[in-house]
């Protein structure tokens, strides 16, 4: 396969065609070899329009979701990013590649361990993986932009009190589709603007708080 031209048509054909229009973050994903970070048995559908599984039952998201998140979080250079839910790393190296210095929480050590392997791959060996539970763990100090890419079945405010002044917080809602994608933001010590963006549907955050009724 020819990654490069797959790569490109992937942007034009699926990612501008869902509303992402941010220069940097199209640049950013016609850049970054996506190939690299999927696993070796699902190479050749690494441009498609749909989720790939990785190991112990998840799921890289779809390339016009990442870049979708890319778009909303508005990733200046310098910023402080906390990426929930490392699977692949791929998001991970799309938000250095944008300029942020990124850490990445994921609770299944597998997954840190291909994923350090594709970041050292790919040049991208300066972003802090961790294997932790995010529902028990926090940052040591406040962060610019935080962002779950597994959803929550029902809100967990604990996320948003990890912002700084400003910060961002993108994070999917819901028990089944069509779920519910926002960018929190804070605006003041105890205030917050919530922007419904799209509808979506991804798996759920391990050991997340389940809403009345629900069983996975």
């Amino acid at each position: 396969m020819d990654f490069e031209t797959a790569r490109l048509q992937m942007v034009d054909q699926q990612v501008r065609t869902w509303d992402v229009l941010d220069p940097q973050v199209l640049d950013v994903m016609g850049r970054i070899p996506r190939e690299r970070f999927v696993p070796a048995a699902y190479r050749d559908l690494a441009f498609a329009d749909a989720p790939i599984p990785l190991r112990d039952g998840q799921q890289m998201l779809p390339p016009k979701l990442d870049a979708r998140i890319l778009q909303a979080c508005e990733i200046q250079h310098g910023e402080s990013v906390i990426d929930i839910g490392t699977g692949s790393g791929f998001l991970a190296a799309c938000l250095s590649a944008l300029g942020a210095n990124v850490q990445s929480i994921e609770i299944r050590s597998e997954l840190v361990a291909a994923a350090k392997d594709n970041l050292q791959a790919t040049g991208y060996a300066g972003i802090a993986l961790q294997c932790a539970d995010a529902t028990t763990w926090a940052p040591l100090a406040p962060v610019d932009v935080v962002i779950l890419t597994a959803s929550l079945p029902v809100y967990d405010a604990r996320y948003e009190h990890w912002l700084k002044l400003g910060g961002r917080l993108f994070v999917v809602t819901g028990v089944r589709a069509p779920m519910s994608a926002q960018l929190i933001t804070r605006t003041g010590a105890n205030a917050y603007a919530r922007r419904e963006l799209f509808e979506t549907s991804i798996l759920p955050l391990a050991h997340a708080p389940q809403s009345s009724g629900f069983v996975f």
